[in-house]
């Protein structure tokens, strides 16, 4: 280069640098560059963060006169931010000339520094000749002002890095020796203490990790005082955060004391926030310490510790490495609160974290099997709990999955997971595959789990399990033996403060019981006693298990009784039947089978808690409904206890026994059409409490106009996930409402509001006639008279049993399926001596009291309200085709009262109290002859019946029509939001297995009983139905009256006429044009009044008799008011 370097000035340019390591492995606080001239330091860049990628930016430049031909180029590490004690770390140092560097053109060039810990580090400089200064600052900051304290500091440095790179003690030891004599010189008061402090504890910290050093206390309270020294808002905050979260870290690695991770765990949580992203301090050191928290951070489930895994969690976002892991954890740790405490929500939260977790591991994910397992054990928990048959599927699903694609390590959790679901699953289904495979997949994870494993305990109970399990299906002795040897070895090796000791003790416990009811051996009961009383003692009081401990103490008192018949036992296994129905941390599932169960001990052995029992389990099956937020779900949770179908009449039945008629009624009112019952209390009027409290009821509607809505959205969801978040938001809606409905109870006139009615409640529905109830029983059925004011009556009918009603309703069946092929003008014999049988033995005895003692007027009304197999029966139509000695014949039914039905008390007294606000009427008549193709035959009279009936509809209402293609489903259901009274002709179909899917058919889609369900038209009056099974019910629930009838009744439709079986529309229409002829009579001079409906049916069956045959003519019945 021509010319002297001394006589000109040189620019250097630091530009950035890669591949920078610390020799020590310590993370720092950020990387300088220094240009050290005649082994003067003379320059030095900015302290810059080091990045994730190990790199560095600093865009740093120098202008330099007189420069020597020679210098060396230094990178530090420095480990404070702001003041630097000493030099910092050498991480690489080279030397070289500035010729050396100007020859490189005026580009930017690399350097290459030797290697530290298998990399070489590189700096990007750029030299450049220039001709003037720029007067850059080339003084050297401060904290590089040489010193003894600096120059002992670097001596430590350069000696503990040695010690990491070597391991050599005596290094680590002059390491130390170093920092404690610069600490001895920095007071505290010396603005260099913390970084003293620092120092000496990092070195020892290493020592610590290494064996080398045993003392941690002193480590750690050398970090703490540090960290107090650099409050929040000091440059060097962060780094003593690490420090110390990295301290109490290896502490718990060595002595596992909760107390160090959970501290840590609270640091984490102040530090993560400010350590950006991107910077090796995150990425390196912070994120590494957050997994190794989050991974051993104890998890139980406690609320302390739920809310520090909360913690961590938002501490990682969706795709940051830890963030399944988090979210594993948080679910594990909500699962456990709901095992000890039984809070639906943190199941439903827990099995929603899993979710996400597994959706962030895709196949091929090392944890993803993991994942699965914890998502499976979850659904598991809520299908114990609230008896969902999807949660149990899945969870087998899961498992099954879980099997393919987990290693070695957790092959024996997952074996014995889906052992525990195949087990339930059989419990359910009673497919004997299902447990056989069970005791296999436990006897394979035994295997796995020899003698010395830690979790062979937990096999063992679950195989006894399932061994007896199949002993209570199959009788097979060996299993049960074998299942109590099993348990017994299990409880041996579980350790006395085991938290699940409990559930050995209990499962030991049943074992016992059946054997005793075999062997009789009394040591055997004895110590089953002991030992639910031993597991009882175990448990907080509100812990959802206690339910099992009372439950078996139930089975073993009752089954002690049952063969010794002391009295003091049948009393224990009571009060323990109420203590487990009443539990309130057990699922409503469990709960419920308890109250069934007792009520039947209570029936069978004459016990005075029978009532008691009848009432628990009405209250518990109504708030288990009310947990579904759908209907159908509704529905199918009432089915599954398809074996409690007669409850309502048998708790009537036992009221009746104790001569407590008032208490009957209100039994079978609040046992039946619960399914309407949970439905319509979000459509009570309010018109009372708008007066008392008009804000109070304006929260009421406004909260039940929302759990409506969620309602009905959730029940379109298919998506697993997204039907859980629907759940959990309709359970929130629902507890708001609660609370609001609570509040209005504490109003003083509205203490039983929305509460099950009482009789003198019930008693308004017999405003404007009595209201029969008949109730079916095994040995013998009676009818209650309910009337408006005097005491109920019970009409006993002695010549009729359970058996015979359900032979009657075969009967009927099958002699309408002949009706239907014969003549118009032939006999039908069998359907007399069928509806002669009905009056002779169910209605006569009735109309005796109505007659004799109730004086009751000819042609008044009456309502009929059957329950269980009378639902079947068409009462209405009991005649005694009798002619007397004068010639005359012996009136029936319809000749003496106008007879009308509805599905419960509530429904009649709900549609009156509706009728008070009424509007101008409108009339849509919706007819559809012509589905579509494949969907039903054509029905040729549709047209000519709407053309007449809208001739006979008055001139004063407003007309709509809607048929052929317009009676669509979206068509037909505007038409019964939008009026008032309507008229529908087409095929109806009732679903046997599905009721709320019963429909009517349109041109398009079926119009379903759930969408006129899910409409509210308060203001509408009348609907006829022409068309085939609308008043027809559900087989599986019968005191359920889920018809199509009773949904147009429950929309708000106060008077509603509905077929029982098939309709030939051509012979219907003469019924049709009579009952519109009385219904509109032109005596009463246009208006429109629903409440005539019954009367001008009947005036219409009347009327027809010699065009339409009797099937026909009693396949009309009216529903309310």
């Amino acid at each position: 280069m021509p010319g002297s370097l001394e006589d000109q000035y040189i620019r250097l340019d630091v530009i950035s640098g890669k591949n920078i390591r610390v020799p020590s492995g310590r993370i720092p606080a950020g990387i300088y560059v220094s240009i050290d001239v005649d082994s003067e330091r003379c320059w030095t860049t900015a302290i810059k963060v080091l990045s994730s990628e190990e790199s560095v930016v600093w865009g740093s430049t120098v202008t330099l006169s007189c420069v020597p031909p020679a210098l060396s180029i230094e990178i530090r590490a420095s480990y404070e931010v702001d003041r630097m004690l000493g030099s910092g770390e050498l991480i690489g140092k080279l030397q070289t000339s500035w010729d050396e560097l100007l020859d490189n053109g005026n580009e930017p060039f690399n350097l290459s520094f030797p290697p530290v810990r298998d990399v070489h580090p590189c700096l990007t400089l750029k030299a450049t000749v220039v001709h003037a200064c720029d007067h850059e600052d080339s003084a050297l900051p401060d904290f590089l002002i040489d010193s003894e304290i600096g120059r002992e500091t670097d001596a430590g440095h350069a000696r503990f890095a040695e010690y990491v790179k070597s391991g050599t003690i005596s290094h680590l030891n002059d390491a130390v020796q170093h920092f404690q004599l610069v600490l001895d010189q920095c007071p505290v008061d010396h603005p260099d203490h913390a970084a003293a402090l620092t120092n000496l504890a990092v070195a020892r910290l290493e020592g610590y990790v290494g064996n080398d050093i045993q003392d941690i206390d002193t480590t750690i309270s050398l970090f703490r005082k540090a960290l107090a020294l650099r409050p929040q808002g000091h440059p060097d905050h962060a780094s003593s955060l690490y420090n110390l979260v990295t301290a109490l870290n290896w502490r718990y690695s060595k002595e596992s004391a909760a107390v160090y991770i959970h501290e840590s765990a609270q640091l984490c949580c102040k530090l993560l926030p400010l350590c950006p992203e991107g910077t090796f301090l995150r990425s390196i050191g912070v994120d590494s310490a957050l997994g190794y928290v989050i991974d051993s951070l104890p998890i139980d489930g406690s609320d302390e510790g739920i809310h520090l895994h909360r913690n961590m969690l938002e501490l990682c976002p969706l795709g940051q490495q830890h963030c399944p892991n988090a979210l594993d954890n948080l679910a594990w740790a909500l699962r456990l609160r709901f095992e000890q405490c039984g809070n639906v929500d943190d199941i439903d939260e827990s099995i929603h974290l899993h979710r996400k977790a597994v959706s962030l591991c895709p196949e091929g994910h090392p944890d993803r099997g993991s994942y699965l397992n914890d998502l499976a054990l979850s659904l598991n928990n809520r299908f114990d709990h609230q008896g969902k048959p999807n949660d149990l599927d899945e969870a087998i699903s899961l498992y099954e999955e879980a099997l393919q694609s987990v290693g070695y390590k957790f092959h024996d959790f997952v074996l014995d997971n889906l052992g525990g679901s195949l087990i339930a699953r059989f419990k359910k289904r009673g497919n004997i595959d299902d447990i056989t495979r069970a005791i296999s997949l436990f006897r394979e994870a035994l295997t796995l789990r020899p003698p010395g494993h830690p979790d062979r305990d937990a096999t063992l109970n679950n195989l006894a399990l399932a061994l007896k399990t199949r002993y209570g299906k199959l009788d097979v002795k060996e299993d049960l033996n074998e299942a109590i040897d099993l348990y017994r070895e299990s409880l041996r090796l579980k350790r006395p403060d085991h938290p699940e000791r409990h559930r050995v003790l209990i499962n030991l416990s049943s074992a016992l019981c059946s054997r005793f009811t075999h062997t009789r051996e009394n040591k055997d009961v004895e110590e089953a006693i002991q030992l639910c009383q031993e597991s009882l003692a175990l448990l907080p009081s509100l812990h959802p298990d206690r339910y099992f401990s009372y439950m078996w103490l139930q089975e073993t008192y009752l089954s002690r009784y049952q063969i010794l018949h002391d009295p003091a036992d049948l009393s224990f296994a009571i009060e323990n039947f109420r203590l487990a129905s009443i539990h309130p941390t057990q699922g409503f599932p469990q709960r419920i089978i308890q109250a069934y169960d007792w009520t039947v001990t209570a029936e069978q052995h004459g016990h005075g808690s029978a009532l008691e029992a009848y009432l628990t389990f009405f209250e518990l099956l109504d708030a288990h409904l009310a947990t579904r937020s759908s209907a159908t779900s509704r529905r199918e949770a009432a089915a599954a206890f398809h074996y409690a179908r007669t409850l309502p009449v048998n708790a009537a039945s036992c009221a009746i026994r104790h001569s407590n008629i008032r208490r009957a009624v209100e039994l079978v009112e609040q046992g039946r059409g619960q399914q309407w019952s949970l439905a319509s209390r979000l459509k009570t009027p309010v018109e009372d409490l708008e007066s008392a409290n008009p804000d109070l009821a304006h929260n009421y509607l406004e909260l039940s106009k929302r759990v409506s809505n969620a309602a009905q959205s959730s029940a379109t969801i298919t998506d697993r996930a997204a039907a859980d978040r629907a759940a959990t938001e309709y359970r929130r809606l629902t507890r708001q409402w609660e609370a609001t409905v609570a509040e209005i109870r504490g109003l003083k006139a509205f203490s039983r509001f929305l509460l099950p009615p009482l009789y003198q409640d019930l008693q308004a529905a017999a405003r404007q006639g009595p209201v029969i109830i008949f109730i079916a029983r095994k040995y013998s059925c009676s009818a209650i008279i309910v009337l408006e004011s005097r005491e109920p009556h019970h009409v006993p009918l002695p010549s009729v049993s359970l058996k015979e009603l359900n032979n009657l309703k075969d009967r009927f069946a099958r002699a309408i399926r002949l009706a239907s092929k014969m003549e118009p003008n032939e006999p039908r014999n069998d359907l007399i001596i069928l509806l002669r049988t009905v009056w002779n033995e169910i209605i006569l005895p009735v109309v005796n009291f109505l007659q004799q003692d109730l004086k009751l007027k000819s042609r008044s009304r009456i309502w009929l309200c059957p329950t269980a197999a009378f639902t079947s029966i068409p009462l209405h139509a009991a005649h005694p085709f009798k002619t007397n000695a004068d010639g005359s014949k012996e009136p029936c039914l319809e000749d003496l009262y106008v007879c009308s039905y509805t599905p419960t008390l509530s429904a009649l007294v709900r549609s009156r109290q509706m009728m008070k606000k009424r509007v101008t009427p409108s009339f849509a008549t919706i007819g559809q002859g012509q589905p579509g193709a494949g969907k039903a035959k054509a029905l040729l009279a549709v047209d000519s019946e709407l053309e007449l009936v809208q001739k006979l509809i008055p001139a004063t209402a407003t007309r709509t029509t809607i048929s052929g293609d317009a009676a669509t489903r979206a068509g037909a259901l505007k038409a019964l939001e939008e009026n008032t009274w309507v008229h529908l002709a087409c095929h109806g179909k009732q679903d046997p297995d599905q009721p709320y899917n019963s429909h009517f058919v349109m041109k398009d889609e079926h119009l379903t009983l759930l969408d006129i369900m899910e409409r509210d038209v308060p203001h509408a009056e009348f609907a006829f139905l022409s068309a085939c099974h609308t008043a027809v019910g559900d087989e599986k629930t019968p005191d359920e009256v889920i018809h199509l009838a009773a949904g147009l009744q429950f929309a708000g439709f106060k008077s509603v006429i509905g077929t029982l079986w098939e309709v030939n529309d051509a012979v219907a229409k003469h019924v049709v044009e009579a009952f519109y002829k009385y219904m509109f009579d032109p005596k009463y001079g246009g208006v429109m009044n629903c409440a005539r409906a019954a009367w001008a049916l009947n005036c219409a069956t009347h009327a027809v008799k010699t065009k339409v045959p009797l099937e026909q003519r009693m396949v009309f019945i009216h529903i309310g008011c």
